[in-house]
């Protein structure tokens, strides 16, 4: 029979820790929960207090909870089912089911309702984005602006009969989508969405450049569909930003090879290499978070989860530039 030392044991008794409860322990450090309570309160029932009936649940509770459908994509039924059956998610959100039950699908949905009546889900973005900038993660080197098309239901079979009138059909290279567009500007050093507007995806992306850009002179990176900028900031005025928009590729292949073909080649290789950052808040919503489809109808309600998902995406990509000692976060 085959002896293992004590050492050996101690570590095989080890509980194992699950990707799902290293991730919530992480976004449990990194998320400024005071900082959000403080700013929603204020809309939170604020004259639930001393009426008959069943209490509100506690807002740091509900936030949790809200939080756990944008980071795992679920519908408002199958996330307090999860609940129920993940110990981590309970542990999370603090439930002990000895002494109480998960709050059902409806109370998540009210309290959706409400962050989208009084446009919470923007002041979490900006409350984020404020705890970020103050430990010194916006750089204010650049913007970089994008746009990703979020695909949206085609099929008529619903109540109304018809698709959602709010979203709209474009065509990218030879593909046809239907939805909607999430534009976005990143701070050029660290890759951290700093402004969101959604979109019809039929409208180009130019038309809304202009409310992505932060108010300073930094340069403004941008692929070739925005091409043009400059001209619908007006040129002639000295305060605008210099640009860094990509040529369009059959510019440099109509070019003659040489050096000048080379050094433009050089040129657009360095402006993708900034540019690559904006790909990172899209990747984080879309692959990590599963937000590939709109979940509602209408663009007001999926723009006010857009600016969750982002505000959340920002925090999983500042995470490389935390250390955390003892629940501590330090830069």
């Amino acid at each position: 029979m085959k002896q293992i030392t004590f050492a050996q044991a101690e570590h095989q008794n080890k509980k194992k820790v699950t990707r799902r409860e290293r991730f919530l322990a992480e976004m449990n450090v990194l998320v400024p929960w005071q900082r959000l309570l403080d700013a929603l309160s204020p809309s939170y029932y604020p004259g639930a207090a001393g009426r008959r009936g069943r209490p509100p649940t506690p807002l740091a509770r509900i936030l949790r909870i809200y939080f756990l459908q944008q980071w795992y994509g679920l519908a408002d039924e199958a996330l307090e089912d999860a609940i129920y059956d993940s110990q981590a998610m309970r542990d999370f959100v603090g439930i002990d089911l000895s002494i109480e039950s998960v709050p059902d699908a409806t109370t998540l949905l009210r309290f959706r309702h409400l962050l989208e009546r009084h446009s919470l889900t923007q002041r979490i973005f900006e409350e984020i984005n404020a705890t970020l900038a103050e430990r010194g993660l916006f750089m204010r080197e650049g913007t970089i602006v994008d746009a990703t098309i979020i695909a949206a239901a085609p099929s008529t079979k619903n109540k109304a009969k018809q698709r959602d009138p709010a979203m709209k059909q474009t065509r990218k290279g030879n593909q046809w989508y239907f939805g909607m567009k999430a534009h976005i500007g990143v701070d050029a050093a660290t890759g951290l969405t700093h402004s969101l507007v959604a979109i019809s995806a039929n409208q180009a992306d130019i038309t809304v450049a202009a409310q992505l850009l932060r108010d300073d002179k930094e340069p403004v990176y941008a692929d070739a569909g925005y091409t043009g900028l400059g001209k619908r900031l007006g040129e002639d005025d000295d305060t605008l930003p210099p640009l860094r928009i990509a040529a369009r590729r059959s510019t440099t292949k109509k070019m003659e090879d040489g050096p000048e073909k080379q050094i433009m080649q050089r040129i657009e290789h360095c402006k993708a290499s900034v540019r690559a950052k904006v790909a990172h808040p899209f990747h984080v919503i879309k692959n990590l978070f599963g937000h590939r489809k709109v979940r509602y109808r209408g663009m007001e309600k999926n723009q006010a989860q857009l600016f969750s998902l982002f505000a959340l995406a920002n925090l999983v990509l500042a995470k490389r530039c935390y250390a955390t000692t003892d629940g501590v976060i330090a830069s």
